[in-house]
């Protein structure tokens, strides 16, 4: 009964020591290929790895007993009617484990040559994902039209209808899909960037964690995850902040009283932004005055940084720093100052005598 359903002339061709072996040296290459050019990557891709190995090691180990298990059943016991009923099932057991093992080494030599070329940067999921999930397609047809002798010709000509309703129900999965893909394509943006997302009136501060084939997951300013879906990014207005070898610029601006050095004051400021470790030397921070009021003088500071996500920790390091320095050059910060002016007394036959009031 089962030779009726599962072929085994195709599986046995394939269940030998030639495509075992080819198999083994795939994953021994793929190995190679980890110890000789990715010996730079950081410490928790080479953790990642590993784990990936492990796991890879675990499935061979399991594939050489079935194979050895079919092997054994199909050489020593082939008059047993009972061996006979048992062994396409195991035959096709191991098929599915190997394929399991081919898919899973493939999935890792993508992921480490996809490595190769972004050192600093991360590798997004979804490429890797997509080929595990195209590969894996393959070999479930080639299963179900070579082993269950299934002609699939037919079977996809008249699915129209049930590919439309498919279609339908897995709309917005599929827009993300195909959303995260171009924006991959197009390399709008690299895991480890720093993104603001403009969506009307919402706006999203975040650097990219992962890219999966459903959404784009960030890590905000306070730590927390935002998950967008691909499709709203594609649509969006996106503002990124980690271009390679650019700087960011950022200032900060301080009132001071009216009639201050203003050149002193420059000077300071420049001097203080010059000795902070996370603020570029090239270019320099500079100062110049940017407003004049009847109550104060204002002198913006301007310098460049290298990380978005520091940004306020530095912004904050720039305005003690400055102020203390403001302090100790005796250039005081302008406070808000308004005038009062009423009439003392509401008979106009006595006159009134204008009083004022100033606050500083």
């Amino acid at each position: 009964m089962n030779e009726k359903w599962i072929k085994l002339k195709p599986l046995e061709e394939l269940l030998s020591l030639e495509p075992y072996l080819l198999l083994g040296a795939l994953l021994l290459v793929t190995w190679a290929f980890y110890q000789i050019f990715l010996k730079d990557i950081s410490d928790e891709r080479h953790k990642s790895l590993r784990k990936a190995y492990t796991n890879l090691m675990r499935h061979f180990v399991v594939l050489s007993l079935l194979l050895g298990c079919f092997l054994f059943l199909n050489n020593s016991f082939d008059s047993e009617e009972s061996v006979r009923r048992v062994t396409p099932y195991v035959a096709l057991l191991t098929f599915a484990w190997g394929s399991v093992v081919f898919v899973k080494t493939c999935r890792t030599l993508v992921l480490q040559y996809l490595f190769m070329g972004a050192m600093k940067s991360g590798v997004p999921v979804i490429i890797v994902n997509i080929f595990s999930i195209l590969l894996s397609i393959v070999l479930t047809f080639w299963i179900i039209s070579q082993v269950f002798a299934v002609n699939l010709g037919p079977l996809l000509a008249t699915s129209a209808a049930f590919s439309l309703i498919l279609g339908l129900a897995l709309q917005d999965t599929l827009g993300n899909l195909f959303a995260g893909i171009s924006l991959q394509v197009d390399r709008c943006y690299e895991i480890g960037d720093w993104l603001e997302i403009q969506d009307g009136m919402q706006k999203t501060i975040g650097q990219v964690k992962e890219i999966t084939w459903r959404s784009t997951i960030l890590a905000g300013l306070s730590e927390e995850i935002v998950n967008l879906p691909n499709r709203k990014m594609a649509q969006a207005v996106l503002s990124n902040f980690s271009p390679p070898d650019e700087a960011i610029l950022r200032g900060q601006n301080f009132k001071l009283r009216l009639g201050s050095d203003t050149q002193k004051a420059i000077q300071v400021l420049e001097k203080v932004a010059s000795e902070i470790f996370e603020i570029r030397g090239i270019p320099a921070p500079f100062a110049y005055v940017n407003e004049l009021t009847e109550n104060w003088v204002q002198v913006r500071l301007v310098y460049f940084i290298d990380s978005y996500g520091a940004q306020y920790a530095i912004g904050d390091k720039i305005l003690r720093k400055s102020l203390e320095a403001l302090e100790r050059h005796d250039l005081s910060v302008a406070k808000h100052r308004f005038e009062v002016e009423w009439h003392a007394g509401n008979n106009k036959s006595s006159g009134s005598i204008p009083q004022q009031i100033s606050n500083s």
